[in-house]
């Protein structure tokens, strides 16, 4: 349970929110104005707001669960969580909530009493309590694994050849072309059931005509996807991890095989990344004891936040199994131990220069990776003409921000918390540059999200 007295803060709350609408229309009802019969006890928090109804939005949040907070509000938004959630969530980090043991009213006591129970059902399934429909059929399962290999394995060759093909024409051909080409080109890798290969020849459809430099740009990322098919089609002469990795960028999804780790584990940064068909939101954490950085991934449909939330800045104790792959971040949350909780665990950071060369470490493993996790130590933010850079405090090296970075908020939080010092940046580097998520103060302070 919530420890009595200990409070999240109004960053690690608005860090929740599924987008910035959500985010300032939370933080308007972060005051008692529109609240009444509030109240918190055993890490749930329950209020009542007024709302353009006739009838207060009953708003319950459960923050004491293990995998994150969870909500419920009689609102009709599908949003998660949404305005009043949020609102509610602030009102507590500022101490305004009282504490009300075994007053909770009927509404909000019978949502708690539910969760607990499925909970409890879930476990017990977990633990086998449930019998299964049957045995699994192995033999079945390998043909069904074989046909797949071989859908793809036709997919990749027939991709080879419209790629020989547009470089024979010529790239100017792209754009002549439009967008079609790329898209009907997908649609065939979907038919042969290898969606990794689909979304990367989408991506290509996008850049012809994206500005200077484009042609450049698509011959990089044909030379990537050609790479990649090459993979595929030799698989069987390459190291397991480079084998795993091609499947996994292919398509293939494979389960979290490694054992079990414990420990204590740092909640680093969370955004979600949309598209019209999925919303796949990435965790970052960093176990206190393994000091291994690893990789959440949950998804929901489009428009619907996915369910996983985990504040950033915040603790649990909890197993994560590795997936297959080169580098092993990718991982899968298993039993948790403890909620989150505030913490002064921090990662510790390295310099510019490091960072970059991590990067480059990492890319002989893995090709088509765009970036990896790193902590910057004592770096400062400074323009570079119509740009920005992370300066290294202590040695004459830099690292520029990614143009998506350039363009967020986020950017001037991280200005307004150096104020000219220098401070240590957690987030993702890549070829295009730097992208910070997460920031601490030098010294004592909190985690502040930037994404």
């Amino acid at each position: 349970m919530t420890q009595q007295g200990v409070r999240w803060t109004a960053d690690q709350v608005l860090a929740l929110a599924p987008d910035r609408a959500s985010r300032r229309a939370g933080g308007r009802l972060g005051a008692a104005g529109p609240w009444s019969g509030t109240g918190t006890d055993e890490g749930t928090v329950w209020g009542l707001c007024e709302g353009s109804g006739s009838r207060p939005y009953r708003t319950v949040v459960d923050v004491a669960d293990a995998s994150g907070p969870a909500y419920e509000c009689s609102c009709p938004s599908r949003k998660l969580p949404c305005k009043h959630a949020l609102g509610l969530l602030l009102l507590w980090s500022g101490g305004e909530v009282p504490q009300a043991p075994g007053q909770a009213p009927g509404w909000a006591a019978a949502w708690s009493a539910g969760r607990r129970e499925r909970a409890a059902g879930q476990r017990t399934a977990d633990a086998g309590g449930t019998p299964s429909s049957g045995p699994a059929d192995p033999e079945a399962a390998r043909r069904r694994a074989e046909r797949r290999a071989q859908r793809i394995t036709a997919g990749a060759t027939e991709l080879e050849q419209r790629l020989a093909d547009l470089l024979r024409g010529g790239l100017a051909t792209a754009d002549e072309a439009g967008y079609g080409l790329w898209e009907e080109t997908a649609a065939r890798m979907v038919d042969a059931q290898a969606p990794g290969l689909a979304a990367r020849v989408r991506e290509l459809g996008a850049i012809p005509a994206s500005g200077p430099g484009w042609p450049v740009r698509l011959l990089e990322e044909c030379a990537l996807l050609h790479l990649l098919d090459q993979g595929w089609l030799r698989r069987e002469r390459l190291p397991d991890d480079l084998a795993a990795t091609v499947r996994s960028r292919v398509g293939l999804t494979a389960p979290a095989d490694g054992p079990p780790v414990r420990d204590r584990w740092l909640v680093l940064a969370r955004y979600d990344v949309a598209d019209t068909r999925l919303t796949t939101r990435r965790i970052w954490l960093y176990g206190a004891r393994s000091h291994r950085t690893a990789l959440l991934l949950s998804y929901g449909a489009a428009g619907r936040a996915p369910d996983l939330a985990l504040p950033v800045g915040l603790a649990l104790e909890a197993e994560l199994s590795a997936y297959p792959g080169a580098g092993r971040l990718r991982a899968a949350l298993g039993e948790q131990f403890t909620p989150p909780e505030p913490t002064a665990i921090r990662p510790p950071g390295v310099t510019t220069s490091e960072a970059a060369a991590r990067y480059g470490e990492a890319l002989r493993d893995d090709p088509w990776l765009d970036a990896v996790p790193v902590t910057l130590d004592r770096v400062v933010p400074v323009p570079d003409g119509d740009s920005w850079q992370l300066a290294d405090a202590d040695e004459d090296t830099a690292l520029p921000l990614t143009p998506s970075a350039r363009s967020r908020p986020g950017l001037w939080r991280l200005v307004a918390l150096s104020g000219g010092a220098p401070v240590t940046v957690f987030g993702e580097c890549g070829h295009q540059g730097f992208t910070p998520l997460t920031a601490w103060p030098q010294g004592a302070g909190e985690a502040v999200p930037l994404h």
